[in-house]
């Protein structure tokens, strides 16, 4: 006799371990066995800072190299990164603020949130440019000079920028999804 197989009954397949079904999407994971790589870093304060220095000061800077203007390529290592580093690392702590996020800053939408953080940062550093600029060389035995009065540009241009990606970075890693 022949045993005939049933066509209803489906016998149990084992699969290599070594072989991967093509019928199965995994997420892609980097190189390390972790997240994929669309997935968001989380929120490294010290990483956070250490970009807002380095990515204007190199721009900054190869523009100045490229153009010939040497204050915009000493301005770009001093003020400009500076006030960005700054920046960042101020808006990054107060918005993380000890790891426990304000209920209202998950609670307004992302732009409302970075709008009104880059109106009080960008006020706060136009009035630090100024001062310095205007009331340093009038009240101190600081002597005015071209460099003081670049701060006024550079620290609220500074400011704006960091805050913006600073405040958005740190929302993207928050889990809330309000835009």
């Amino acid at each position: 006799m022949s045993a005939r197989k049933d066509p209803a009954v489906k016998e149990p397949t084992v699969q290599n371990p070594g072989v991967q079904n093509p019928a199965v999407k995994e997420p892609a994971v980097n190189g390390r066995g972790g997240r994929s790589r669309a997935a968001a870093r989380p929120f490294v304060l010290w990483r956070e800072v250490l970009t807002a220095y380095a990515a204007p000061a190199l721009t900054a800077g190869a523009a100045g190299l490229a153009t010939g203007q040497r204050e915009l390529t000493v301005a770009a290592c001093t003020s400009i990164a500076g006030t960005s580093a700054v920046v960042a690392l101020l808006v990054g702590a107060w918005l993380r603020r000890g790891g426990r996020p304000r209920r209202w800053t998950l609670a307004v939408p992302r732009v409302v949130l970075t709008v009104l953080l880059v109106v009080v940062t960008a006020g706060t550093a136009a009035l630090l440019g100024w001062f310095a600029a205007q009331w340093l060389p009038a009240h101190t035995a600081v002597p005015g000079s071209p460099w003081l009065d670049r701060l006024r540009i550079d620290l609220p241009v500074s400011a704006v920028l960091a805050t913006t990606i600073v405040s958005l970075r740190w929302r993207s890693t928050t889990g809330t999804s309000r835009p």
